[in-house]
């Protein structure tokens, strides 16, 4: 089972309209409501790709039953989030469909107790004991203290479960300063981490400042890896326009499911690329195009330090 923690999960609303323009009123013409949050997201597309999954995180209020019952109906999740007195947040991403360019709307979250973090800590070593890996996922709601993924890959670690930790600011900082097996910040959130624009030189000083595997998400561009094993790049054949929320989360998926798999580097890069990609053509972020995903994972060039095209 691979576990994904995603503390500020939400309730993604995406609308569509024909073109987005400031002060105007718009006339939607599609609505889509999804279970959300970094780690909900993953765990849809590990679910899509074979593995069993569970989640956890925090759910509370109306928006949480909303989140809880539609992840009911999600074949191979499995529903472990804590209850929680507040509210659960509502992600709004607007679609301009003359453009595909897409506006994000993200509420702050609940406001979680120390009785909420304490009882939520609990379940998550006892799940970790069932987990082949963990993905630690997306920004921390109110209340909750901003070490607090530090504390999880520091538990992770305790008990031999490999941990991703993808995240931003200082909850990232003091994240890697635990040591995670991977983290998978983008090149602004590395640049942030390190202080270096360069991703070359910023992999390095992440990987000092404690991450075991630092893969840089450059966008459109692919993906920057770089550990003991060596150092790799990870290209897409072409560009692929669309709606780019989740693409990273699908990355996240890829990188997991290589890693239970126990596939070379090369392959879970190409596999965390074609995913990526292919989640762009997709609809809503947790969700992936799936024939495009098997034609692009084998022309994905990835080079580098004992790389070979995957």
């Amino acid at each position: 089972m691979i576990l994904t923690v995603t503390l500020n999960t939400a309730l993604d609303i995406t609308y569509h309209v024909r073109s987005l323009r400031p002060h105007t009123s718009h006339r939607v013409t599609e609505v889509t409501e999804r279970p959300g949050g970094k780690g909900l997201n993953v765990a849809r597309v590990l679910a899509a790709l074979g593995h069993e999954v569970t989640v956890t995180g925090f759910s509370g209020g109306a928006t949480g039953r909303a989140v809880r019952d539609q992840l009911t109906h999600t074949p191979g999740v499995v529903d472990a989030l804590a209850p929680v007195t507040g509210s659960t947040r509502r992600t709004i991403a607007v679609v301009d469909t003359a453009t595909g360019d897409t506006t994000q709307l993200n509420e702050p979250g609940p406001t979680i107790t120390p009785a909420e973090w304490s009882a939520f800590q609990e379940a998550y070593e006892h799940l970790l004991c069932s987990a082949s890996a963990v993905a630690l996922c997306g920004s921390l709601p109110p209340g909750v203290p901003v070490g607090a993924y530090a504390h999880l890959v520091r538990t992770a670690r305790a008990l031999a479960v490999p941990v991703l930790l993808d995240t931003s600011g200082e909850p990232l900082r003091r994240g890697v300063a635990a040591r995670p097996d991977i983290i998978k910040p983008n090149a602004d959130e590395l640049a942030e981490l390190t202080g270096s624009h360069d991703p070359l030189q910023a992999t390095r000083n992440a990987r000092r400042r404690g991450a075991h595997t630092v893969v840089a998400s450059l966008g459109a561009e692919g993906l920057l890896a770089a550990n003991t094993e060596g150092r790799w790049r990870a290209t897409p054949p072409r560009r692929v326009h669309g709606n780019p929320t989740g693409a990273g989360d699908s990355a996240v998926a890829g990188l997991l499911s290589g890693l239970v798999e126990q596939l070379p580097w090369p392959e879970r890069l190409a596999r965390a690329v074609a995913l990526s990609a292919a989640t762009v053509l997709a609809p809503v972020a947790g969700e992936f195009d799936r024939a495009v995903y098997e034609t692009l994972v084998g022309q994905i060039a990835v080079t580098g330090d004992d790389a070979t095209a995957a």
